[in-house]
């Protein structure tokens, strides 16, 4: 059976909306609830520099920035790096 490769432009595109919205909707939980995923926002403050997990809305922003470009990238290395892998185990 022939297994399709994976689209570099949909992963890419589905990993940055799924990593952004993660980001934002958490952020925008604790704008209304401060705590509400803190431990979350820290570490996604300890990876992105410039961002920190303040319950504000342009820090909110920035984070949702910073994940949509991280989640692209992601995604875009992963379907790469697994058609590479499809590539190279064709019988």
């Amino acid at each position: 059976m022939e297994h399709a490769k994976l689209s570099v432009k949909g992963i890419t595109f589905a990993s940055s909306v799924t990593w952004g919205l993660t980001v934002l909707v958490v952020g925008a939980i604790n704008l209304v609830r401060p705590g509400y995923g803190s431990m979350f926002l820290g570490l996604v403050s300890s990876i992105y520099p410039g961002y920190h997990a303040d319950p504000t809305l342009a820090s909110v922003m920035i984070g949702t920035l910073y994940a949509l470009l991280d989640g692209a990238i992601g995604g875009a290395i992963f379907a790469w790096a697994y058609n590479a892998c499809h590539s190279c185990c064709k019988k």
